[in-house]
């Protein structure tokens, strides 16, 4: 790894920063930065209301510059259940949306603290069977369902809640570097939570903190819909695509929620990238390991 990125890197992951307390201030800074940056780009906002809990969900469509495959992307966004949204996320989608050749729909969740599990969760799998179950010129679409970080752990948790309700599924899943477990104290069984979690950005201590806010009793984060790695059946789920980071303390347990939706009987693809970290699907479109992960995603589509 480059020495000045490490370096930067090791500042990021300061103990100094506490997600508990000082996760408004990051949001307002995140949203700075992404200040009108979605009137640059192709979108459309929309809103889809939950009855059972009487709001309404803005989505927004990204619209690649042309249309080349039939699929269309349901994305849900990172940020430990707690930061980032559909305008961090923008320059993310649309360069998604442009290198995939395919319409990406970003769903601006409830984030904890504010709104702890199972809020962000009944959000997405509400947006994810309305977009599921709707149709264009009276046709079926297809669906891919992706997300990142908790995003990714929100996308295998919907996944299994549409099995397990008999719902309809999405074509496929890809899950960039997810969450899949309920511990990351010093007794998780993952090699990667002990030599990633202190230098790179995303430590041990963040990790913690953010499932804090999201579910702060520990015995119900061992539910398969905040754990997906403890969901006694995998079977029947859609083809899936798993990409994790090198110098990421969720590698491991990303790579073993791959490895069991295979051993269940499911087509699984899992890409480790080397010599990267946590959150890199929102770095330049031009850096290797987001033009890797367009590859992989492009190759994984097509068949």
């Amino acid at each position: 790894m480059n020495p000045l990125f490490k370096f930067v890197l090791k500042l990021a992951s300061s103990p100094r920063i506490d997600m508990q307390e000082d996760y408004i201030w990051i949001r307002k800074m995140q949203s700075f930065f992404s200040k009108d940056v979605s009137n640059k780009y192709r979108v459309l906002d929309e809103k889809i209301y939950s009855l059972e809990e009487e709001h309404e969900i803005p989505v927004r469509v990204f619209f690649p510059d042309k249309i080349l495959h039939e699929e269309n992307i349901i994305y849900i966004h990172g940020g430990g259940w707690a930061l980032g949204d559909i305008d961090t996320y923008t320059r993310a989608c649309m360069n998604l949306a442009n290198h995939l050749g395919r319409p990406v729909y970003s769903i601006n969740y409830r984030l904890a603290p504010e709104h702890p599990y199972p809020a962000g969760f009944n959000d997405c799998l509400r947006v994810v069977k309305v977009l599921l179950n709707s149709k264009k010129n009276n046709e079926k679409r297809k669906w891919v369902l992706m997300g990142d970080s908790a995003g990714g752990n929100l996308v295998a948790a919907v996944t299994l809640k549409l099995k397990e309700e008999n719902e309809k599924l999405p074509d496929k899943q890809i899950l960039l570097y997810p969450l899949t477990y309920w511990d990351h104290s010093s007794e998780s069984p993952f090699k990667s939570m002990a030599t990633n979690g202190y230098d790179y950005g995303l430590t041990i201590k963040k990790v913690q903190e953010y499932m804090e806010m999201y579910e702060p009793d520990k015995e119900t984060r061992k539910s398969p819909f905040i754990a997906p790695l403890m969901a006694e059946d995998l079977s029947g789920q859609p083809d899936a695509l798993v990409i994790t980071s090198e110098f990421d303390p969720l590698r491991d347990e990303g790579e073993a929620y791959g490895k069991a939706l295979k051993e269940a009987g499911n087509q699984v693809e899992i890409h480790r990238l080397l010599d990267t970290v946590h959150g890199f699907i929102k770095y330049p479109p031009y850096l290797e390991p987001v033009e890797k992960t367009y590859a992989f995603i492009n190759e994984f589509l097509s068949h």
